[in-house]
C-alpha cells in the first residue's frame, strides 16, 4: 500500500522542510547581497508568483496523480496522456540533480556543523578579519575534516530516511521545522535591537533599479558603477529564477515525490499556497537576521558565500552575546539542511524501492553511499587543499567562464544545477501538465473551491510560466540577449 501523509500538516511541514533550507539562509542573504538587495528581492518575489507557484502546483499534482517515484510516474502519466515515453527523462533529470545538489549541500552542512561546535566554544570572540578566514582556511585546507562532517551529515540524513515516510521523515521534521522557525524568530528579535535594522530594511525592501543594468568599458568588460554605456541585464532576473526554482525544491524530483504521498481528497491549490508563503517569508526572515548584523558592523553585504563562514562570525565575535546567538544561528542552518537532504534522497530511495524491490534501508543506504562519494569532488575542489603529503589542487582549478562569471568545480555544479537543470525540469514539467496532460485529468487533482483558481493556473502553467523560463534559460546559455 502506497504511504500517504498522516495529516496535512505533516504535508506542509514535510515540503517547507524541503523548501527551507541552506538555500533560503545561507544562499539567499549572500546572493541578495551579491545582486543588489531590494532589486533582487522584487526580481525574486516576481519569479515565485509567475514560475514558482504555478511549476510548483503542476509538479505537486502530479506526484499525486501517479503516487509513485518520479521516474514511474512520468513513465505512468506519459501512457496515460499517449504521450512518447520518453517523458520519464524528466524524472531521471529530477533524481539526478537532486543528487547532485545534495553532494555539495552535504559538504556545506558539515561545515555548518563544525560552526556550530566551534561558535560554542567562543572562537569568533574578538577576531580579526584574518583571523576569522584563517578559522575557514583551517576547516577547508584538511579534508580529512571536511570528509568526517560531510560523512556525519550524510549518516544523519540516511538515517531518518531509512526510518521511513512515517516514522522517519515526518517525525524528523516535525521536531525541525517549528524549531527552525523559532530559532530565526529569536535571531529576528536580537538583530532589531542591534543598530543596523533601519539600515537592513532599506537595503531590501528599497529597489534600485540601476542594478538591473551594468555599465560596459572600452575593452567590453562588464562592470557595476562604471561611468561607460549602460546595458540592460538579465543577470539579477537569471539568478533568481535559479534560486526561485532551488529554494522551492522544484524540477528535482522533491516535490513531485512528496505529492504522491498526499491524500486525494486536499486541496493543492492551498497546500502550495501556505509552502511558497512560508518559504518566502523565512527567506526574507533570513535576511531581516543577517543584513542588521553585517551593516551594525561596517561589514559588507555583497561579500558572497564566505558571508556566513566570514562575515557574520566577525559580527558574532564583537557583539554582546555572541558566542550564544552564534552558536544559535549554525544550529538554525543545520536543522534547514537537513530537512531539504531528506527530500533530496527520498525520490531515488523511492525508485529503488518501486522498481529494484529492494527494501529501504538497503536503498537509502546505497543512495547515501553513492551522493557520499560524489561530494568529495566538492571537498578536493577547495583551492590548496592538502591530503597527508599529496597537494590536491587540480580540480580545484578547473574554472568554466559563463558570460561575466568565472566558477571552479563546486561551483560548475551549483551552477549546472540551479541555472540549467532545475529551470529545465521546470519548464518541461510545465510543458507536460499544460499541454500533454488531458484537461480532464488535471482538473480531477485541482480540488479548488474558487472556481476562477483552475483557469489561472491553467493559462499561467500553459503560457505564462514556460515562456519566462525558455527566455531567461535563453539568456543564461547566452544565445539571446536583450
Amino acid at each position: 500500500m502506497k504511504h500517504e501523509w498522516s495529516s496535512r500538516l505533516t504535508f506542509i511541514l514535510a515540503a517547507v522542510g524541503s523548501a527551507v533550507g541552506l538555500g533560503n539562509i545561507w544562499k539567499f542573504p549572500y546572493i541578495t547581497g551579491e545582486y543588489g538587495g531590494g532589486v533582487f528581492i522584487f526580481a525574486y518575489l516576481i519569479c515565485i508568483c509567475l514560475i514558482g507557484l504555478p511549476i510548483m502546483l503542476s509538479e505537486i499534482a502530479l506526484g499525486r496523480r501517479g503516487k509513485q517515484s518520479p521516474v514511474n510516474t512520468m513513465l505512468q502519466l506519459s501512457q496515460e496522456a499517449g504521450a512518447p515515453t520518453a517523458w520519464s527523462l524528466l524524472g531521471w533529470s529530477g533524481m539526478a540533480a537532486g543528487c547532485l545538489i545534495l553532494s555539495y549541500y552535504s559538504v556545506i552542512a558539515g561545515e555548518v556543523m563544525a560552526y556550530s561546535f566551534r561558535a560554542s566554544s567562543g572562537i569568533f570572540n574578538h577576531q580579526t578579519v584574518d583571523g576569522v578566514k584563517g578559522i575557514l582556511t583551517s576547516l577547508e585546507s584538511e579534508p580529512e575534516k571536511l570528509l568526517a562532517w560531510h560523512t556525519l551529515f550524510m549518516a544523519l540524513t540516511i538515517l531518518s530516511v531509512a526510518r521511513g515516510v512515517k516514522g522517519g521523515i515526518e517525525k524528523t521534521v516535525s521536531f525541525l521545522m517549528p524549531a527552525l522557525f523559532v530559532l530565526l524568530l529569536l535571531l529576528v528579535g536580537f538583530a532589531m535591537n542591534s543598530g543596523g535594522f533601519e539600515q537592513a530594511i532599506d537595503f531590501m525592501f528599497t529597489p534600485d533599479i540601476d542594478k538591473f543594468f551594468y555599465a560596459r568599458n572600452e575593452m567590453g568588460e562588464y562592470l557595476m558603477d562604471a561611468e561607460n554605456e549602460k546595458i540592460f541585464t538579465w543577470v539579477p532576473m537569471m539568478v533568481a529564477m535559479g534560486h526561485a526554482f532551488f529554494t522551492l525544491s522544484l524540477g528535482m524530483g522533491a516535490i513531485m515525490m512528496y505529492g504522491s504521498y498526499l491524500n486525494r481528497h486536499v486541496s493543492i491549490g492551498q497546500m502550495t499556497l501556505i509552502i511558497v508563503v512560508l518559504d518566502t517569508v523565512v527567506a526574507l526572515l533570513a535576511g531581516l537576521a543577517i543584513f542588521p548584523l553585517v551593516f551594525a558592523n561596517g561589514l559588507n553585504p555583497a561579500a558572497g558565500p564566505g558571508l556566513i563562514f566570514e562575515t557574520l562570525p566577525l559580527a558574532f565575535g564583537s557583539m554582546a552575546g555572541g558566542t550564544f546567538i552564534g552558536t544559535l544561528f549554525f544550529v538554525l542552518l543545520f536543522f534547514a539542511a537537513l530537512s531539504s537532504a531528506i527530500s533530496l534522497i527520498e525520490p531515488t530511495v523511492a525508485w529503488l524501492i518501486e522498481s529494484k524491490g529492494i527494501r529501504r534501508i538497503k536503498a537509502t543506504v546505497m543512495t547515501g553511499v553513492a551522493v557520499w562519494f560524489i561530494g568529495l569532488a566538492t571537498i578536493f575542489s577547495m583551492k590548496g587543499v592538502t591530503f597527508g603529503d599529496i597537494i590536491i589542487d587540480v580540480v580545484g582549478d578547473v574554472e568554466l567562464e559563463a558570460g561575466i562569471f568565472k566558477y571552479n568545480l563546486f561551483q560548475v555544479i551549483d551552477f549546472f544545477t540551479a541555472s540549467i537543470m532545475l529551470p529545465l525540469g521546470g519548464f518541461f514539467i510545465a510543458i507536460f501538465a499544460g499541454w500533454i496532460m488531458h484537461r480532464d485529468s488535471t482538473e480531477r487533482e485541482f480540488s479548488f473551491q474558487n472556481r476562477y483558481v483552475y483557469p489561472a493556473w491553467y493559462i499561467m502553467v500553459r503560457y505564462v510560466s514556460p515562456f519566462l523560463v525558455f527566455m531567461v534559460f535563453l539568456n543564461i546559455i547566452g544565445i539571446f540577449n536583450f
